[in-house]
Order: C-alpha cells, then structure tokens, then sequence
C-alpha cells in the first residue's frame, strides 16, 4: 500500500517535478556551478513556485557546498531535495485526534472549489477506518450543492450529515452539531463552512459567529481549524494563506489537486514562509488519494526522484 502511494504521489508530482528537472538539467551538464549557473538554478526554481525567498536559500545552500564544482543533474537534484526536506520536515505534522474529547471539534475553511468538501468526506472515512465515530456539519449552507456534496460523501463514508436547508445560520448548524456530537460522545466532529471570498466582510463575520457559538459549548473548541486548498493556483495560495490567517486561527493546511498542477513547488514556499502545518495532500480525486504529509518523499518526488519510503 506504501510503495502504491509513492507511486501516486511521484505520478501525481510529476508535472510539478519536470517543470523543474529539466531545466536543472540544462542548467548543469557539462559546467561549472558558478554564479551564472546559480543564477539559472535560482530563476528555474521560482518558476517552479518555490518562491523568490526559498529559492534564494535553496541556491545559496547548493554554493556553499558545490560553489564552482563541476556537478551531474542528479547530484544537484539530491542536494535540492535534501534541503527541500529539511524546509518541510518541522511542517510535516499528521492530524492527531485527541480521544479525551468527546467531541474533537475540526473547523474546515477554504475559498469555493478548493476541495474542502472532497476533504472532509475523505477525511471522515479514514477516522472511520480507524475506528473513531464522526458527525459532519454541512456548514456551507449558503450553497445547496455544497450540503448534497457533503451528504453524498457522508453515504460513501458511512458518516452521519447534520444539515439544514440553503440559506440556514451557519453559526446555529455548528451550535446544533456540537450538542448533538457531544449528546452522543462522538470522537470527531467536523465543520464545512463557506468559501465565498468575494464577501470577505460577510465571511469572516460568519466564521467568527460560528466559533463564538462553539466556544459557549466547548470554550477550547474548535480544536483545529483547517486550511483547504488547491495546489493549481500556485502562489495565489499565499494570498489565500494570509487571508484566512486574519479571519481565524489557522492551525493546519490540506493541499489538494497536486496531480492536476505543475505548481506543487508552492507547498515548499508556504512552509517556509508560514511554518504552518502541513496535515495532508490529495493526488486524486479517489477516496483513499488523501495522506498524511511525508517530506522527504515530497520533496524527492518534487525532484524526479524515487520516492523513499
């Protein structure tokens, strides 16, 4: 199953990783690395969304050991993934249940068509699978095919769906599904809300009232409040960062879609631009292709390289 997954997330990278190998390769075979080869590595490596600060580190890192040496593609692409690893291992952080509470409260943001709805489904049959009780919140009630979407993955994953008609309180769902969640000592409850950016006054006045009326019932609730987002939209994900970042307390991110983009270097930036953890990332739409975050086979995939178990 491990290897199988590898295979995916290498698969699933590999728009992302060519965009990258091949010009690494251009830029060293046959010279020297020297100033003008660094330069090169540098500009490949933002073209890549790594980001203007993280590929000045990469490159400064690949100088101070190599600086004028005459490399092969492959030792510089070991030595780039090497650090890509070392800039994601403090980031790469499972999503720990914690089993004393009854429930643990996961709050889950992200802008329309980020996966979120996807996340939670997939999310839900894995604490399944490990045995622990779920409740969804189909929080997103100002689209109805956002509650359909997440009531369809609730009868795939076997998980109960709280919800309301379009247009119901979003922060009264939430309320609703806490006391019901609680009533039953339900291990994890989980929260969509909606993504709707464009009245970031609206919602960020909705997320505040949600966890204002969670917090009456469990003051140390939400527990983790996470990030979705889709990988294709490369360094916009900053921006995106930022934003929910002023509206709540994000405590893990979720990249999803990375099969379907060459921009999987942004997750390298985030992390070293953020600090924040990644939980997980989707390289698919099936309902297994949603797994915790390992940097090292991240990063030698985002390199061309076999992914080590």
């Amino acid at each position: 199953m491990k290897s199988g997954w590898l295979g995916r997330l290498k698969a699933g990278l590999a728009r992302s990783s060519q965009k990258i190998t091949s010009g690494i390769t251009d830029v060293v075979t046959k010279r020297k690395l020297d100033d003008a080869a660094l330069e090169e590595l540098e500009e490949i490596l933002i073209q890549g969304d790594l980001g203007v600060a993280t590929a000045a580190r990469l490159s400064g890192s690949l100088a101070k050991t190599r600086f004028d040496q005459e490399v092969d593609p492959d030792e510089v692409k070991g030595a780039l993934a090497d650090e890509v690893a070392t800039i994601l291992e403090p980031v790469a952080k499972p999503l720990i249940v914690d089993s004393t509470r009854k429930p643990h409260v996961v709050l889950i943001c992200g802008v329309n068509g980020s996966g979120k709805t996807t996340t939670i489904g997939k999310l839900a049959k894995q604490f399944r699978d490990e045995g622990r009780s779920v409740l969804l919140a189909a929080g997103d009630t100002f689209r109805a095919a956002a509650i359909e979407q997440l009531q369809i993955w609730g009868e795939r994953s076997g998980v109960p769906v709280l919800a309301r008609e379009t247009g119901a309180d979003a922060a009264g769902l939430a309320f609703d599904a806490l006391k019901q969640a609680q009533a039953e000592s339900t291990d994890v409850l989980m929260i969509d809300t909606a993504g709707r950016l464009q009245n970031r006054k609206d919602l960020m006045a909705e997320l505040e009232k949600i966890i204002r009326v969670l917090k009456k019932l469990d003051e140390t609730a939400p527990h983790d409040v996470l990030l979705v987002m889709d990988a294709t939209i490369g360094q916009n994900a900053h921006s995106q960062v930022e934003t929910f970042k002023d509206m709540v307390d994000v405590s893990g991110l979720v990249l999803t879609k990375l099969d379907g983009s060459a921009k999987g270097g942004v997750v390298v930036a985030l992390a070293d631009k953020f600090g924040i953890p990644v939980h997980a990332v989707g390289v698919g739409e099936g309902i297994d292709d949603l797994r915790p975050f390992e940097a090292r086979a991240f990063a030698r995939s985002l390199m061309g390289l076999e992914a080590i178990g």
